[in-house]
């Protein structure tokens, strides 16, 4: 396997793991992987999109912080929001993340962390290790 086949294959499996989540949670099929346009979660009253635009802005690690220190893992809409940050954050390139002291397996790392806390620990099963 490739490098960067290895980082493909973490995107797909976030993406994976979001729709299975969002199936879960919401008792509905996630038919689209991509982020909704009118985006309506929210961790602690602020917008998805507002962490979406600190990756963006290259302030990756900050959004990860205010996320994770704020999140109710108790509510299915702001686990979704989680999910859908980590999702957004597979979809950027190694070299954006680099650039911005960031993997794509803090990603992994980090969308992980949130389903063991959220109680959707089972979900992990779908992540083969490639050890």
């Amino acid at each position: 396997m490739y490098f960067t086949d290895e980082k493909d294959y973490i995107m797909r499996m976030i993406k994976e793991m979001v729709r299975v989540l969002f199936s879960l949670m919401f008792g509905k099929k996630y038919v689209s992987v991509e982020l909704e346009k009118e985006n309506k979660y929210e961790v602690s009253g602020k917008n998805l999109k507002d962490f979406l635009d600190m990756i963006d802005s290259g302030k990756i690690n900050e959004a990860e912080n205010i996320l994770l220190d704020s999140i109710d893992y108790t509510d299915r809409n702001e686990v979704m929001a989680a999910a859908l940050f980590y999702q957004y954050l597979s979809e950027k390139d190694s070299e954006f993340l680099k650039n911005n002291n960031y993997t794509k397996e803090e990603v992994l790392s980090g969308f992980k962390q949130l389903l063991m806390q959220s109680g959707y620990t089972d979900l992990l099963c779908l992540v083969k290790d490639e050890e």
